[in-house]
């Protein structure tokens, strides 16, 4: 059986690509990769030859750079909380202290400029990368800490740091990881639909941040009374279809 937090790092993942600091972006990224211009990708016929597929195998590699990055966070985390388990209590008021002061950055209620960090490519031209140059980009993205993948990955990472087993925390990651990387892959095989249904998105793009601001808020609630495991066994018992899965 799969455990709620399992959903919860899917659900994560997801809000992260759909936010305001990744979305836009997407379409960049995908043609950097590729080594294709921007007027190459957003016509509406048919793609350069090889840019479909450049993008398609740069897309795994940048996403593979990413999990490891958040892989890695995964397993420190979970060290710590073991190195330091006789201050439980202090640790999860603090994680839930970061998290609710990101909600609050979404939410417009505070304005922490250094949260603000996006990492960027050059925007020179290029034949397009390397497999390992895809991966760098990728594991340099992650690693760049931009605040959209900040707020979502520190609550998911506390969730990893309280598993009773490494592997469980590591799990974790992975999961929101790909759950956050998987529809960049996906654009990459629609590469021309994709950006038609951004830019209808972007309208949107303020009210998913605030959404992300008060799932922020009430997850920082949660884990600073520690009720994360009360709200995962009521949704056991009011959907059992978790328990099948």
């Amino acid at each position: 059986m799969l455990d709620v937090s399992f959903f919860g790092a899917i659900l994560g993942g997801l809000i992260v690509f759909f936010s305001p600091c990744v979305l836009p972006i997407v379409p960049f990224y995908l043609s950097y990769m590729a080594g294709a211009s921007m007027s190459e990708i957003s016509e509406d016929g048919a793609l350069a030859p090889g840019v479909q597929r450049r993008a398609f195998l740069a897309s795994i590699m940048f996403s593979l750079g990413i999990i490891t990055v958040f892989v890695l966070m995964g397993a420190a985390a979970w060290g710590l909380s073991q190195a330091f388990r006789g201050v439980q209590t202090e640790f999860r008021l603090v994680a839930a202290l970061i998290v609710f002061i990101m909600g609050l950055h979404f939410l417009g209620v505070l304005h922490i400029s250094f949260l603000n960090r996006v990492f960027q490519l050059d925007a020179g031209e290029t034949k397009g990368m390397s497999v390992l140059g895809a991966y760098v980009v990728g594991f340099a993205f992650a690693a760049g800490w931009t605040p959209c993948v900040g707020g979502v990955l520190t609550a998911v990472i506390f969730t990893a740091s309280t598993e009773s087993t490494a592997l469980e925390g590591l799990w974790l990651l992975l999961v929101f990881g790909a759950a956050m990387t998987a529809p960049f892959v996906i654009a990459s095989l629609f590469i021309a639909p994709f950006l038609r249904f951004a830019a209808r998105f972007r309208k949107h793009l303020p009210l998913v941040e605030k959404a992300m601001g008060l799932l922020l808020i009430v997850f920082a609630v949660l884990i600073a009374t520690d009720s994360v495991n009360y709200i995962a066994q009521w949704m056991l018992e009011t959907f059992p279809v978790f328990q099948s899965i």
